[in-house]
């Protein structure tokens, strides 16, 4: 039985996600900050819920703690992200910026490090980073693309860090598949329910890289249409 790990997962993309994954036969560990709705998200899915806030260092070791109890990890999903503000950037933080890199990108440094060794111990391990097309450089100038139509620089930015980060995991960690999913525009309330896309269509890609056999590929960017370039 595949045993998942998965960040940010009470709601949204996270929490359909595991669905998903349950209905293929995983053995899901909800991870959620909100212990409240995690809770429920784990009763109503038959997960299995675990506390984890991916800003804080003794969280995440606390998380991977608890998920010793498994024995090991075969798939962990890097999903928990936020948008921060968006709006005139002069009004713009450094604090802003913390705290959008904190979870988008250092929280998955912090989360990834704290599970390599359960990870490690699975006959077939993978890491699904959970990016954006709004990280890509040719999808934010193509007119053609919505990703062109909005300006969020702090997220777009992060999401851009987070798939250099991907290509640079899949090179060092050799024995462990790393790739990268894109939603895609989806009806979540980081977008206030805006997006094209059911949450059901956002989980697609990351539902396909989740189930893939031994051997699948790794330093990849798929939405659910397929291969994404790293542009």
């Amino acid at each position: 039985m595949t045993i998942t790990f998965i960040t940010g997962a009470n709601k949204g993309i996270g929490r359909e996600t595991a669905r998903r994954l349950i209905a293929c036969g995983h053995t899901v560990l909800l991870g959620a900050r909100d212990r409240e709705r995690g809770e429920e998200a784990a009763a109503a899915l038959g997960a299995r819920f675990v506390p984890v806030d991916v800003t804080d260092d003794a969280s995440v070791a606390a998380a991977a703690d608890v998920a010793e109890h498994e024995g090991r990890i075969d798939v962990l999903i890097n999903n928990a992200g936020v948008q921060g503000p968006f709006g005139d950037p002069g009004d713009l933080t450094a604090a802003d910026a913390r705290a959008v890199l904190d979870v988008n990108v250092i929280g998955v440094v912090r989360t990834t490090t704290a599970f390599l060794p359960l990870l490690r111990r699975s006959d077939d391990p993978v890491i699904i980073n959970v990016s954006s097309g709004m990280g890509s450089l040719a999808f934010t100038h193509d007119p053609g693309r919505s990703e062109s139509q909005v300006a969020v620089p702090l997220y777009a930015s992060s999401k851009a860090a987070l798939t250099m980060l991907t290509t640079q995991y899949a090179k060092a960690l050799k024995d462990i598949r790393v790739n990268a999913a894109d939603p895609g525009y989806t009806a979540t309330d980081i977008n206030g329910h805006s997006g094209s896309q059911t949450v059901t269509e956002g989980t697609d890609a990351i539902v396909a890289l989740a189930t893939e056999g031994p051997g699948a590929g790794t330093g990849r960017f798929i939405d659910r249409h397929g291969e994404i370039a790293w542009s």
